[in-house]
């Protein structure tokens, strides 16, 4: 039985499944990982936007947003690829309960994942907090007012500071994100990461949490990660055309 006719199976088998998504399944999509050769940190030094020197400063917050506004563009006008609609395709089966995600791009919901189905543990781009009174708005709408007013530091009207609503270096990930991504992982029966090469935690924990809960472990990623000796299957191939095929297999087996 090759790989995916091996891991549709297991889907079908599957009362819960959870997939676990990285920057493997954007790079698809048009968008920069960070830690690749050629990624974002080989252009901008992480060190220099972590959350200790965005509090520090003027200066580290109009950089920080000086980088904010550089990838905002491309995150914006990405698109969904194969491998997103390979999940919602599962999700409409009724064999995927959730997708667990590091990516802050908000392309699972541009898919169609409803909004509910999808743990974002790193925040997303698509909105701007308030670090004082936790107002959030919608992203464009901070873009709009940089725009008109030539700020390079925006504040709230409470007098806080506003932060794309993503989690820098150094900041707490969203408890309760990280609550229920650890309870979907521990509950479930198959568990299958899509794109991550598992270096990040307490994001690479999850994989662990469900094989140590007896969940079934499959890994999709390009390279290998730390955590294949885990794995029941490893396929290294990009995570759209794997996700497609998977999808596509489970859907035959269940006469769709």
């Amino acid at each position: 039985m090759d790989k995916i006719e091996s891991v549709a199976r297991m889907f079908i088998e599957s009362k819960q499944a959870v997939v676990f998504t990285g920057a493997g399944i954007s790079t698809e999509s048009g968008i920069q990982d960070f830690r690749s050769p050629g990624g974002l940190w080989e252009q901008w030094n992480p060190e220099e936007l972590t959350f200790d020197k965005f509090m520090s400063s003027r200066a580290s917050r109009e950089h920080y947003w000086g980088f904010s506004r550089a990838i905002w563009p491309t995150m914006a006008n990405a698109k969904p690829n194969a491998g997103h609609y390979a999940l919602v395709e599962l999700y409409k089966l009724g064999k995927l309960d959730c997708v667990i995600t590091q990516n802050v791009d908000g392309l699972h919901q541009a898919a169609g994942m409803p909004e509910d189905r999808v743990i974002e543990l790193h925040g997303t781009i698509k909105y701007v907090s308030c670090l004082r009174c936790g107002k959030r708005f919608p992203r464009e709408e901070i873009e709009a007012r940089m725009d008109r007013t030539g700020e390079k530091a925006p504040e709230c009207e409470c007098g806080g500071y506003l932060k794309q609503a993503t989690i820098s270096f150094g900041q707490a990930l969203p408890p309760e994100a990280v609550s229920a991504a650890e309870e979907k992982s521990a509950t479930c029966d198959l568990f299958v990461v899509a794109g991550s090469s598992l270096v990040v935690y307490p994001a690479a924990q999850m994989p662990i949490i469900a094989k140590q809960n007896g969940a079934k472990l499959v890994i999709i990623n390009l390279t290998g990660t730390p955590h294949d000796r885990y794995a029941d299957v490893i396929i290294n191939e990009k995570t759209g055309p794997a996700l497609s095929s998977i999808a596509e297999r489970v859907k035959s087996l269940l006469g769709k």
